[in-house]
């Protein structure tokens, strides 16, 4: 038997399941492509996460494009942190040429270009749906861990959400939270030291500060209503799963407002999605794009929280792919979970890379093909080292692979393009309204401006001596449930309170009976 023939079974014995699987692309012995020794990934082992590394200009969105395709055919809803704008033109179909029909026919698959159903998200001023949340859904710990806050200060914001649960404040965006943070230094101090005890003002003004600071990065965008069900990322059409591809290009300099975001939306995941266990394939699929840019600037107990998300939010059938320069940009703790892992090249520039392409080395199995190290240096563009686990939870052998080609388009749309598919969406109807109801800010204001009124008028009754009585004309206060005839409005506000008492076990609003 020949190398390559001892080489072709290896990777067919390491690669073969009984359920369903997704080709990634053929086995490569000595830089020759083997034709059909192909790499593929079980369609049920997506929910034990993956990691995507490589070097700039290495192939590694490409991959990422092309693992979102092939479970979105498999009717696997997926959703995509797209911080380069790389990712919009899978709304179209791709474009065949003859390299791309060479590769198919090494991999022993069909190139058929095909568009995706696409559906164009925002956390800022992009154009799509405005994805937004609730102070209040986030809950106190959540806000502490996004701010750094020490002990003292997370005791502060705790109070502040107590206060406002039993007061009936509703906390929905940043104007609010520092609305009450201003009042149980101020006006409020005697009512918040008698039932709470006195709380510092130096302390109140430093979590000012932090929270001013996440503004400066556009936070004010995003905290607010109508907030996202995040069911509406496990859509299906025409029995392909909803490619949800969030915007994030205006952002990539802001990274605390990226990491409150993709903390926030994987534990109204978890909190949400019911338990499913192992299945035949997975609910949801994330990857987040640049993922270097949420661990870089984040404190220890952030990289904790998403670490404990990663490890728990498996059993609801969602899968998380980090997509990054080198797996060392990675926590430890959070590469451990990482069951697929598709290595593209790395370059060797100085001493420090060297010990850095070692270090990666160590992440994968051993090859009797293959002397890692040499050949993370090696590969070409489209080319990666890939291990998966199989249908026993056990790491397949390393495969040297030749990626196929993504079948959407791969360029962006035009923003043409971009308004009419923004233009044909539902959700965008449904989620870019103008929402600003009675929230904590007014409602901490007129009270206030009640209180100096009655004082005013006390003053002027105690100076005529009683004569001259005038009638309190107070501002009517306005109730939370004013607007109870807008549908979308009273759905909200119903949610918004019942979540407000349901905080989980993350720290967030628990979402699993809001309807």
């Amino acid at each position: 038997m020949s190398k390559s023939e001892e080489f072709k079974q290896h990777i067919e014995l390491g690669y073969t399941f009984k359920g369903d699987s997704i080709i990634l692309g053929t086995g490569i012995l000595e830089n020759e492509p083997i034709p059909m020794a192909q790499v593929k990934v079980p369609l049920k082992t997506f929910n034990r996460h993956g990691l995507i590394a490589g070097a700039t200009g290495t192939g590694k969105t490409k991959t990422l494009q092309v693992i979102a395709e092939q479970l979105s055919l498999n009717g696997v809803p997926v959703v995509l942190m797209d911080l380069k704008g790389d990712l919009s033109g899978m709304a179209k179909p791709g474009t065949l040429n003859s390299h791309i029909e060479k590769r198919s026919g090494l991999i022993g698959v069909d190139y058929q270009p095909e568009s995706l159903p696409v559906e164009l998200m925002s956390i800022s001023n992009e154009k799509g749906v405005k994805l937004k949340a609730t102070v209040s859904e986030f809950g106190p710990v959540l806000i502490s861990q996004i701010l750094e806050l020490n002990d003292t200060q997370r005791g502060v914001i705790a109070l502040v959400f107590r206060y406002c649960d039993t007061h009936h404040l509703p906390l929905l965006d940043l104007k609010d939270l520092k609305k009450v943070l201003q009042y149980i230094i101020n006006e409020g101090k005697a009512e918040i030291t008698k039932e709470f005890g006195a709380v510092s003002s130096a302390t109140v003004n430093t979590i000012m500060r932090k929270i001013i600071e996440l503004e400066q990065q556009g936070a004010e965008n995003f905290f607010g209503e109508l907030s996202f069900e995040v069911d509406d990322f496990v859509r299906t059409v025409d029995g392909k799963g909803m490619v949800s591809i969030i915007r994030l290009t205006d952002i990539q300099n802001r990274p605390k407002l990226f990491s409150t975001f993709m903390l926030s939306l994987l534990s109204e995941i978890y909190e949400t999605f019911p338990e499913q266990g192992d299945s035949d394939k997975p609910k949801l699929c994330l990857f987040i794009d640049e993922a270097h840019l949420v661990f870089s600037n984040a404190s220890k107990d952030l990289i904790d929280k998403i670490e404990a998300i990663v490890k728990l939010i498996r059993s609801k059938g969602v899968g998380v792919f980090f997509c990054t320069q080198t797996p060392t940009d990675v926590p430890d703790n959070v590469l451990g979970q990482l069951g697929l892992k598709i290595q593209h090249s790395l370059r060797a520039f100085t001493a420090k890379d060297r010990k850095a392409i070692t270090k990666t080395a160590e992440n994968y199995p051993l090859s009797t093909f293959y002397k890692t190290s040499e050949v993370l240096t090696a590969m070409g563009i489209g080319e990666a080292l890939v291990t998966v686990l199989n249908e026993k939870g056990i790491p397949t052998p390393l495969a040297h692979t030749l990626l196929r080609a993504p079948i959407s388009r791969m360029d962006i749309l035009s923003q043409d393009e971009i308004d009419q598919l923004v233009s044909q969406s539902s959700l965008v109807k449904k989620y870019n309204v103008t929402m600003d109801r009675n929230s904590a800010f007014e409602i901490l204001e007129q009270k206030i401006t009640k209180a100096e009124e009655e004082a005013s008028q006390g003053q002027g009754q105690s100076t005529s001596g009683g004569n001259g009585r005038t009638q309190n004309r107070t501002p009517k206060e306005t109730s939370i449930f004013d607007d109870l005839s807008k549908n979308t409005m009273v759905r909200q506000i119903g949610r918004t309170i019942f979540r407000e008492l349901t905080r989980g076990i993350m720290g967030s609003i628990s979402g699993k009976k809001r309807r």
